[in-house]
C-alpha cells in the first residue's frame, strides 16, 4: 500500500463529465464565432469588390487578413480543446474501468485491481500523450509566430502583403467586368440614336 494518495484517487466520474461539458460549451462558442467571422468576411469580401477607392479596399482587403489570422487563431483553439475532450473521455474510460473491477472483485478481473502499479502506467501514458500533444500545439505556435514575424517584415518594406495584393487585384478585375459588362449593355441602346442614314 502507498504511503499516500495520488490525487487521481480524490478524482471522481462527476468531476471529469462536468470538465468534459465545460469545454464543449467552449468549443461550441468557438465555432459559433467562426460562423461570425466567416460571415464578416463575406460582408467585407462583397464591400471590397464594390468599392471604386483603392484605399478603401485595401483597408478592406487588410481587415480581412486580420480576420482570416482570427480564425485561424479560433480553429487552433477549437482542436487543442477538442484534444483535451478526448483524454479526458480517456480518463472517464479508465475511472469507469477502476469502478467496474471494484465491483466485479469476486471475478478475476478483480484482480487486477491489485496491480496499482500496472494501473499507474497505463494513466502516466494518458499522460503522457496529453504532454506530447502540448508539445505538438507549442511547436505550432511558434511556427505560427514565425511566420507572423516574416509578415510584419514584408509589410514594413513593401505596405501591404501578398494576400492584401491579391484581394486588391480580385477587387481590380472585378470592378474590370463589371465596367465592360455595363459598357457592352449601354452600346446596343446608342446604335439606334446614332444611326440615320
Amino acid at each position: 500500500m502507498w504511503p499516500f494518495k495520488n490525487k487521481f484517487d480524490r478524482l471522481t466520474r462527476e468531476d471529469v463529465v462536468e470538465a468534459i461539458c465545460k469545454l464543449e460549451q467552449e468549443s461550441k462558442a468557438i465555432e459559433d464565432g467562426l460562423g461570425a467571422k466567416q460571415k464578416q468576411i463575406d460582408d467585407l469580401m462583397a464591400r471590397g469588390k464594390a468599392e471604386k477607392t483603392k484605399e478603401i479596399k485595401l483597408f478592406y482587403a487588410k481587415k480581412i487578413n486580420a480576420l482570416k489570422t482570427e480564425r485561424e487563431q479560433s480553429v487552433q483553439r477549437a482542436m487543442y480543446i477538442m484534444y483535451n475532450i478526448q483524454l479526458l473521455q480517456k480518463l472517464k474510460t479508465a475511472i469507469d474501468d477502476n469502478q467496474f473491477f471494484k465491483n466485479t472483485s469476486k471475478t478475476s478481473l478483480g484482480n487486477l485491481l491489485a496491480d496499482q502499479k500496472g494501473l499507474a502506467n497505463f494513466l502516466n501514458k494518458t499522460l503522457g500523450t496529453r504532454v506530447a500533444a502540448e508539445d505538438v500545439l507549442t511547436s505550432a505556435d511558434e511556427t505560427f509566430r514565425a511566420v507572423e514575424s516574416a509578415y510584419e517584415k514584408n509589410e514594413s518594406i513593401y505596405g501591404m502583403s501578398a494576400e492584401d495584393n491579391a484581394l486588391l487585384a480580385m477587387f481590380e478585375t472585378e470592378e474590370q467586368v463589371n465596367d465592360e459588362q455595363e459598357m457592352f449593355a449601354e452600346t446596343p441602346a446608342k446604335k439606334p440614336n446614332g444611326g440615320e442614314n
